[in-house]
């Protein structure tokens, strides 16, 4: 509901200042264009593309670059994931630690204001959950992009600056400056 992919059954949902009740599928789409990345548990790579065409893909259709302007921006991004010699590699012939730093790269290639990521650790073991936190924790670091996660897991949501706690769909507690020690 927070990135506009669900619509709320009761409540008030804002995102980026914008409250999201009511708009048409086009504003929303355009509240959230550029502005809004989302990383999935799942990947969503599309199979078809190298990992390069799933980044540069991203970023045409955020509107912010096309072409030649889009590609570059995406080889930027595939390198701070670690994936510089992997570019032209399809998503079948990447690990799955990879295929999450793809995911990761397409994310952040837009340069979001807030990146959403849903269990983004929940397929990697446990080597590469750390490489996937420390990625997240550079982005919010070094671009500036709020990072928001959602996860079951309470070693990984120990990177975060505030944990809001859920049980049964409602809030049970807010933890603040809960930084794991050594992340970044």
């Amino acid at each position: 509901m927070a990135a506009g992919l669900e619509p709320a059954s009761s409540g008030r949902v804002r995102l980026l200042g914008r409250e999201l009740a009511g708009l048409s599928e086009s504003a929303l789409a355009q509240t959230r264009r550029g502005r809004v990345g989302i990383i999935f548990q799942d990947f969503h790579l599309l199979p078809n593309l190298t990992a390069l065409g799933n980044v540069a893909a991203a970023v045409d259709l955020a509107g912010e670059k096309s072409g030649k302007a889009a590609r570059h921006r995406a080889e930027e991004a595939l390198r701070r994931v670690g994936l510089g010699a992997r570019m032209d590699h399809y998503p079948t012939q990447l690990s799955g630690g990879e295929r999450q730093r793809v995911a990761v790269a397409r994310a952040a290639a837009i340069q979001p204001a807030i990146l959403f990521a849903d269990e983004p650790t929940g397929n990697l073991d446990s080597e590469r959950s750390l490489e996937i936190m420390e990625l997240l924790t550079e982005l919010n670091r070094s671009l500036g992009i709020t990072v928001l996660m959602v996860t079951h897991e309470a070693d990984m949501a120990a990177y975060a600056n505030t944990i809001i706690h859920f049980k049964d769909g409602l809030v049970e507690r807010i933890d603040s400056g809960m930084r794991k020690v050594g992340a970044h």
